[in-house]
């Protein structure tokens, strides 16, 4: 199970075999990564994760740096426990466990990894188990947990998800779209005829403070419009304040925002979006983050037209960025169809699991 967004230097298999032969001994211990003098063990516990990006995706896995990660444990929005599997001195086992404060309370979001030379071993159920007990300690009842693999392949971490009683919430597509892209063809795309009452604005790094509020609606209302299939989550809460702390916190990290809004003329208020961001680890790859209609203003084209217009402003606010990488539904036939249109191309898949334990607050035994 894998989440991992980052890129740090890794250990081959033939050179661990030789530091230490595989035996069952490992140990897990707490780990604090905004610890100085535990970098060296923060830098092994985040190229665990990107192992297995590279595992699965070679040169094109997506990973967090540390520093990216240092700065999301410094929110207030989500307690984070982190556990490292260690062997023969190495870390070769990474845990995360989220726990959301301010909305979906019943819940814990997990980040496991395993090196490939140490599975088999026991680390990852030992590590799931550890998960769990902290999620219960935490009032948790609720576990979710993502897989991938890519394109032409299949889900090597599918059997170990449904031994531990996990089922499959949403299935989710990975694609990407090369830059620059022909301009004639996004400008096309932006000023078609239809857009009627709807004009677009935008911003990079910095979001103008008048339009927090309206934002503010359109990222609670990304937890209630965009698809999430079987997954059990609840609205979302925000407000402008949460908002600025989200984007100062990417920022602090050293990422780079591109963001192009829709406004509704007749009545001035911002009523879609849709963000890219920029690592300052992989400057050549963008991350589509959310993008976003309110379902009382579609049926414009909306959609399309903030992709094409916000594609052209990463090219002139960003031009090394080559690439841009998004992941969506694969319900959500609508936006991968705009995204087709726009030139993306799917490299990737994901699973998100779900666990209820037993005893949940809804009464229902293991899902």
């Amino acid at each position: 199970m894998s989440r991992g967004r980052g890129q740090t230097a890794g250990i081959a298999k033939g050179r661990l075999d030789r530091l230490c032969p595989v035996t069952d001994d490992f140990t897990i211990r707490p780990i604090d990564v905004l610890d100085p003098e535990q970098d060296d063990a923060a830098r092994q516990w985040i190229d665990v994760h990107a192992s297995v990006q590279r595992e699965l995706f070679a040169e094109r896995g997506s990973a967090w740096p540390l520093e990216e990660l240092q700065a999301l444990h410094r929110t207030g929005t989500k307690k984070r426990v982190d556990l490292a599997a260690w062997s023969c001195g190495r870390v070769v086992g990474a845990l995360e466990v989220q726990l959301p404060l301010l909305d979906n309370t019943d819940a814990a979001m997990l980040w496991l990894s395993v090196r490939a030379e140490a599975r088999g071993r026991g680390i990852g159920a030992a590590l799931l188990a550890q998960a769990e007990r902290i999620g219960v300690d935490h009032g948790r009842s609720l576990f979710f947990a993502e897989t991938e693999w890519a394109e032409g392949g299949h889900d090597a971490s599918e059997s170990f998800a449904t031994a531990h009683g996990f089922v499959v919430g949403m299935t989710v597509v990975r694609s990407e779209m090369a830059l620059p892209a022909d301009r004639v063809t996004l400008g096309s795309l932006v000023s078609a005829p239809g857009a009627g009452d709807y004009v677009f604005d935008g911003y990079v790094d910095h979001m103008p403070q008048a339009w927090l509020a309206d934002r503010a609606v359109l990222q609670q209302r990304m937890s209630t419009d965009a698809p999430t299939d079987g997954l059990a989550l609840e609205e979302e809460a925000w407000d402008a304040d949460r908002l600025r702390e989200q984007q100062e916190r990417l920022l602090s990290a050293g990422r780079r925002i591109v963001e192009t809004v829709a406004r509704h003329e007749p009545t001035g208020r911002i009523v879609g979006f849709t963000q890219v961001s920029v690592s300052a680890s992989e400057p050549a790859l963008g991350y589509q983050q959310d993008t976003l209609v309110l379902r009382e203003h579609r049926g414009h084209g909306l959609g399309l037209r903030l992709k094409a217009a916000n594609a052209l402003a990463v090219m002139d606010a960003l031009p090394g960025v080559t690439a841009v990488r998004t992941w969506n539904a694969a319900s959500n036939e609508h936006m991968l169809a705009v995204n087709r249109r726009l030139g993306y191309t799917t490299d990737g898949w994901s699973r998100e699991w779900q666990k209820r334990l037993r005893g949940g607050p809804d009464g229902t035994g293991e899902a």
